[in-house]
């Protein structure tokens, strides 16, 4: 949900300029630092500075390093590292709090006291929590005592003793167990039902699977919490002090912003691969299609890295490696050879060679699908994010391949087009005012303010229409930023309908992305990485923010989150909604059943009892969300997982829901489809899950309506549909 905008640049010269002039204060030269060992206390004292500087001067709206601030620091960064109260004492949090209102002097003193002292106690009590698990987890969990867990975290108390804390562990991890439990004795029952000859496991065996499982699942999560070093924590520490200015100003570690840049770019220079850690085993989890190992053929999902090597260079063993350090030494410039060596799932041993290339991850790019009801053609384009490459403009971004998919829909012969972006996060806003500009008439489509500056109108100058016929926007709970900022334009020019959650996140502010290495001269101290601020706000062509608010859609369809507050909304330090003058612009005036559809929608909305029944499954969701009391007695579980299971059932049908729509690919799909199975995979994933969208079907009702003739409906020779429709 990260709106990164290249023309920011220009705004920011003001603090270069700043900052130039206060050079004395940032600009350190290589003979500051004598040595930079991994751990580096001096680093990580001019990163505070160098972030505060920034922030303090960058932001939109920075509020003051004072008490206040240093209030909400301590709370954000010891809830991020024991979210749960599981690894520290009271004693703990005495000597931690402490510095509660000290952590604001500390920044500007650039003292690292109170992070060094959360560290080692955090460190140290790791250690002794590995102790808990392994001696809870060897012998059998007693299933048959009547006891209870309250799971409300932030409401617990942390243990008073070492005694106290390992009894925590005990009830959490029999709370984890316990379920699996449960199921392993109704598949066993199952299993005995369907085949009479069926050997019923033991209760013991079951029981002593399910305490290996989770030991396995701890173990693994300890081993990744082993991974991280002292600089991995700081970064939750320097976190912690940047996101109480606003939820989305961050520090980027450098492997952050690399992982930044291939978001939102969509690709990157490797060899193609999905990787995790299993243990101190890596193991390959997917090809990309159309990447270097998927081209190969002979790589494959569940082939362990054993080696990696750089051309002729000797093969370096990265078991028990890093994961993060085994994908730095896999992926490289464009043309260079890595040679991987494997472990193939039939055990055998393989050296395979590789020549990286850019790898396009084609889940992140739009799409299209042709829907064809009642002789009519409907498209629906599928956005999941406003991808851009801001180091090569010849590359492809989201307005040019929804500028694409739009024509290829066209050549299909389609009424009406579905525009999806729910579940988009944002990123780049010139793409958004491009993709705007595809369905309106040149005009305003999103105003800028930077702090203590008049505001800025972003336009579409290009007075063609791509597509003027009728159009919806479809957009729920997860559609943020640059997502918001085209529905709010198409609703506030009336030139769509907007349709789906309530609301939208509510995240109206831009961020830029500062390399923090720019302000160092002749950096010694390793790459610093970067650091995204906040430094604007935008508002909607009516005056409006999207801030805290979001765009509240034209039709109202319930979802599984219409009961919860989630958004922008839900955090304590979000910045205010405001408002400003409104920019000029002209609605919409060739859409002349616009509100008689959005009034037909209401209609079928309240008269239909799937959606009544998404409802009362959103209410029974937030009860259920809000249940935090589990009883830890196998019996009782029991008892409650069915009564649960029984109210679950009055729900199933919203999964079982089919909308009896078939969605066919666009002629240039088709003929990749043919060629890429891995595609065809995904493609053909994707109409099935439209299949069961009653959201697209009423996006299609809605379109309908909007037809300026009618759409002839029920059993008619489709060439006379056809023919209606064409002329």
């Amino acid at each position: 949900m990260d709106n990164i905008i290249d023309f920011m640049k220009k705004n920011f010269k003001s603090l270069l300029l700043v900052i130039a002039i206060s050079v004395s204060l940032v600009a350190f030269t290589v003979s500051d630092f004598k040595s930079t060992p991994k751990n580096d206390p001096e680093k990580d004292k001019l990163l505070i500075e160098l972030l505060t500087f920034v922030i303090e001067r960058g932001h939109y709206d920075p509020v003051a390093i004072d008490d206040d601030l240093s209030k909400g620091i301590y709370k954000d960064y010891v809830m991020a590292l024991d979210p749960s109260k599981r690894f520290f004492l009271q004693s703990d949090i005495d000597a931690f709090a402490v510095y509660e209102l000290e952590i604001d002097d500390q920044i500007k003193n650039k003292e690292l006291t109170f992070f060094d002292l959360t560290y080692t106690t955090y460190v140290k009590r790791m250690e002794e929590s590995t102790k808990f698990f392994k001696e809870i987890l060897s012998k059998p969990i007693d299933y048959t005592v009547d006891e209870e867990i309250d799971t409300d975290y932030e409401k617990l108390p942390y243990a008073k003793n070492t005694k106290e804390l390992k009894e925590r562990w005990r009830k959490q991890i029999k709370l984890s167990t316990i379920s699996s439990m449960a199921e392993k004795l109704k598949l066993e029952e199952d299993k005995k039902k369907n085949d009479a000859e069926h050997v019923v496991k033991s209760f013991q065996d079951l029981e002593k699977e399910t305490r290996e499982s989770t030991l396995n699942s701890l173990n693994d999560y300890f081993s990744f919490i082993k991974d991280l070093d002292r600089n991995d924590w700081f970064s939750v520490y320097i976190n912690a002090i940047s996101s109480r200015f606003d939820p989305h100003t961050n520090y980027m570690a450098p492997d952050d912003k690399e992982r930044f840049d291939v978001s939102m770019s969509g690709k990157f220079e490797g060899i193609g691969a999905r990787l995790q850690k299993k243990n101190d085993f890596t193991e390959i989890t997917e090809l990309i299609s159309g990447g270097p190992a998927w081209r190969g053929k002979e790589l494959e999902p569940g082939d362990i890295i054993l080696k990696v090597a750089q051309a002729n260079e000797e093969p370096l063993d990265v078991v028990g490696m890093r994961l993060d350090n085994i994908v730095k030494k896999i992926k490289g410039p464009k043309g260079t050879e890595v040679k991987l060596t494997v472990k193939k799932v039939d055990g055998t041993i393989s050296v395979i060679s590789l020549i990286r290339d850019t790898v396009e991850t084609e889940e992140t790019y739009a799409k299209s699908s042709i829907i064809e009801r009642n002789g009519v053609k409907y498209g629906i384009i599928n956005l999941p994010k406003f991808y851009i490459d801001f180091e090569n403009k010849d590359s492809r971004d989201a307005a040019k391949d929804v500028a694409i998919e739009v024509e290829r829909l066209k050549e299909e012969g389609i009424q009406g087009i579905i525009m999806d972006v729910r579940d988009n996060g944002g990123g780049s806003l010139k793409t958004v005012v491009d993709i705007t500009g595809l369905f309106i008439e040149q005009g305003p489509v999103v105003q800028i303010k930077s702090a203590g500056t008049k505001k800025e109108v972003l336009y579409d100058r290009d007075s063609r229409v791509q597509w003027d016929g009728p159009l919806v926007v479809l957009v729920n709970n997860f559609s943020a930023s640059a997502s918001e900022i085209l529905a709010a334009a198409i609703q506030d020019y009336k030139r769509g309908v907007v349709i789906g959650s309530k609301q939208t996140y509510g995240k109206g502010t831009v961020q830029n992305v500062i390399d923090l290495n720019q302000f160092v001269r002749g950096n010694a101290v390793g790459d610093l990485g970067a650091l995204k601020t906040t430094t604007q706000k935008f508002y909607r062509i009516n005056g409006g923010s999207t801030q805290l608010e979001g765009v509240s859609s034209d039709i109202v369809l319930p979802d599984r989150y219409s009961h919860i507050n989630i958004g922008e909304r839900d955090l304590d330090n979000a910045m205010p909604w405001t408002k400003i003058d409104p920019a000029v612009y002209t609605t919409w005036n060739k859409q002349v059943n616009f509100d008689k559809a959005i009034d037909n929608s209401k209609s079928r909305l309240a008269n239909n009892e799937h959606f009544q029944l998404i409802d009362r499954s959103a209410q029974w969701t937030k009860e259920r969300r809000d249940a935090s009391v589990y009883n830890l007695k196998l019996e009782n579980f029991q008892k409650e997982q069915v009564e649960l299971e029984e109210k679950s059932k009055e729900f199933k049908i919203i999964s079982d829901y089919t909308n009896n729509l078939v969605f066919k690919p666009i002629k240039d799909d088709t003929a990749l489809m043919n060629k890429d199975e891995s595609f065809k995979e995904k493609r053909e994933r994707w109409f099935e899950n439209l299949s069961k969208d009653i959201y697209v079907e009423e996006a299609l009702n809605i379109l309908d309506d909007l037809q300026t003739k009618p759409v002839i409906k029920g059993d008619v020779n489709l060439k006379k549909k056809e023919k209606l429709v064409k002329s």
